[in-house]
């Protein structure tokens, strides 16, 4: 806990049996009350890893996509009574011993939400991001700042801490279920008004880190491109998007609270509109 509030980790899931030990080992588990993993179906021995941790483990009975697998996370640590949820990947590429420090920063009451920014220090390349990948990051960043009207260092971390009250506030089940999943909640979160900090993070790539390919990173790109275009339109008030209604489905209220180690579930799919 910090300042009496209680702090999870959750743990998006997919083929982590190498590097999830490596991760929960640095995990800082003298504030960390609760760690839940979401096992979006792997094929690999992630799970067994998980048991053997003691970690809470929910496994999807398919395999849904990132963005479904985050929805099931963040309904699971609020059943399980979290104040501040901390959102790491469980493949190392991210420093797990920052927890504390986002986890603080909301904690204080000056922020809703706190992104681990790879840009911010500039240890992006030297970690080992691939050019491409950076030099996309950097420019995608810019479009989406002066669209958003934002001053944010970056948009696709993966390491994210964030409020109860805002993600039971955002309607995030009208989000993807893939990737571009990250990108339309921090639009919500800002069409919200919520104040969101940034800390520099150190990153890492290598062979065992998950990384999407160039393919899939420019269908991201291109979701991302939507979505920030989408967002200057609906402020004009020239487009409605579903990702802003005010009947839009969010998390639901309940889930099972004590689901038990290793249960399986149905994945928290995007709702469909009618």
């Amino acid at each position: 806990m910090i300042n009496g509030l209680k702090i999870a980790v959750v743990l998006p899931a997919y083929n982590a049996g190498e590097t999830l030990e490596w991760t929960y080992s640095e995990i800082p588990h003298e504030v960390v009350d609760d760690v839940i993993l979401v096992d979006d179906a792997s094929t690999d021995a992630t799970a067994a890893v998980a048991e053997r941790l003691g970690i809470h483990t929910v496994i999807h009975a398919r395999n849904s996509g990132y963005g479904a697998n985050q929805k099931s996370c963040y309904a699971i640590a609020l059943a399980r009574g979290a104040d501040i949820v901390v959102m790491l990947h469980p493949d190392y590429q991210y420093s797990p011993r920052l927890v504390t420090a986002m986890a603080g920063m909301i904690a204080s009451g000056h922020y809703d939400a706190v992104f681990g920014s790879r840009i911010l220090g500039g240890g992006a390349l030297s970690g080992g991001m691939p050019r491409y990948k950076y030099v996309a990051n950097r420019l995608l960043t810019a479009f989406q700042n002066l669209l958003m009207g934002a001053k944010l260092s970056e948009y696709h971390t993966g390491y994210r801490a964030w409020s109860r009250k805002v993600l039971e506030q955002l309607p995030l089940l009208a989000c993807s279920d893939d990737f571009v999943f990250d990108n339309q909640m921090i639009a919500q979160a800002m069409w919200a008004g919520v104040q969101i900090g940034e800390i520099s993070c150190p990153t890492k790539y290598f062979p065992e880190a998950s990384s999407i390919n160039f393919r899939r990173s420019c269908i991201y790109g291109l979701g991302v491109l939507r979505t920030g275009i989408g967002y200057r339109l609906s402020r004009w008030g020239w487009h409605r998007s579903r990702l802003y209604a005010g009947d839009a489905p969010q998390l639901p209220r309940s889930v099972p609270e004590m689901m038990p180690t290793m249960a399986i579930a149905e994945p928290l799919s995007r709702a469909k509109t009618a």
